[in-house]
């Protein structure tokens, strides 16, 4: 069900990238999922048994490919996975916004500073208010913070850096592929990308931030962090400046599971994508829509019958158990970091 849920969300962003002609770097050539100590190596290898038990292809590279393609010799092993897709998502989410049809106004930068429910619900603004007699909500990662879902879906920040771009001489020393990304399947490891733009982009780092925000010694910090990782990696490429360091909230459950439904009455939420969001958050929303109005498919189907998220206990039992999880996985990560 999961599978033919994500490769439906999939397909449908690839027709709306294509039918609007979103430019937003939308590659298929597929992503690869790398190892580089003895945890990840387990990890990835129970990550290819499963695919060999759902029948779907994959394709081991071994040193000489995995250098010649990365441009790094950091990794034990690495396997690329084809059907997936590499995209820039700021620019994926601005195109979408404005390929958005006349009958859907979009408020941007207007906060909801406080809601009522009834008949009909109304959400406060800076601006004014808005009323409507159901309410879609795709909060994600806040929804605790606008009153729902607090037992079962918590706050986690994680965090990416985006160096300049690379010269002519320097990516010659990143790989000969121009464009690529790689997944840990260790949880707690570095994504890396090398993207269409020519920069290499790290995430890592995983903070649990009820507050939903961090400060700027915070993000000083990790930049450190990412730039050891990209060292690590790259050690040719130790003059590279990072440009960027930001971070954005996750939605996460303690099963992994997301919600999906009906959370009031007349309010129908999905949420909670534990930080892989874009293919089942696409067609989660578009399932919401169909929920709403009474229609049913065998996608809506499968999602119903998936899994709910399991209950998590309150302050302070979660935070000094989050934190210590985190802290625990993050020692265990080593060279996967």
């Amino acid at each position: 069900r999961l599978v033919r849920l994500q490769r439906a969300g999939r397909d449908a962003l690839g027709r709306l990238v294509r039918e609007h002609g979103i430019d937003c770097a939308w590659s298929e050539r597929g992503r690869l999922h790398g190892a580089a100590g003895d945890v990840g190596m387990r990890e990835l290898e129970r990550f290819c048994r499963g695919l060999e038990a759902m029948r779907e292809p994959y394709a081991s590279l071994d040193a000489p490919t995995r250098e010649r393609v990365m441009g790094t010799r950091y990794y034990s092993a690495a396997v690329r996975t084809p059907g997936t897709v590499l995209v820039q998502p700021a620019a994926l989410v601005r195109g979408l916004a404005a390929a958005l049809p006349p009958n859907v106004d979009l408020l941007e930068e207007s906060p909801v500073l406080a809601m009522r429910l009834g008949a009909p619900h109304r959400l406060e603004t800076p601006e004014g208010a808005v009323v409507a007699p159901r309410l879609l909500l795709a909060t994600n990662g806040y929804t605790p913070a606008v009153g729902f879902l607090a037992r079962r879906v918590f706050p986690l920040f994680t965090f990416a850096s985006l160096t300049r771009p690379l010269t002519a001489a320097e990516q010659a020393l990143a790989g000969a592929e121009p464009e690529w990304g790689l997944v840990p399947e260790e949880r707690m490891g570095s994504t890396v990308r090398r993207t269409r733009e020519q920069r290499l982009l790290v995430r890592n780092t995983v903070r649990y931030a009820p507050e939903l925000a961090v400060g700027a010694s915070a993000y000083r910090e990790i930049a450190a962090i990412h730039r050891r990782a990209l060292e690590a990696r790259f050690p040719a490429l130790r003059a590279l400046e990072i440009e960027f360091t930001w971070g954005g909230v996750m939605g996460v459950t303690l099963n992994g599971a997301q919600f999906f439904g009906r959370i009031a009455e007349n309010v129908l939420a999905s949420v909670a994508y534990n930080g892989v969001g874009i293919a089942m958050g696409t067609v989660s929303g578009m399932l919401l829509a169909d929920l709403a109005v009474g229609a049913d498919s065998e996608l809506l189907r499968d999602l119903r019958a998936l899994p709910g998220p399991a209950w998590i206990p309150p302050e302070p039992l979660l935070g000094i158990g989050v934190r210590a999880t985190l802290a625990r996985l993050q020692r265990r990560a080593g060279r996967e970091l």
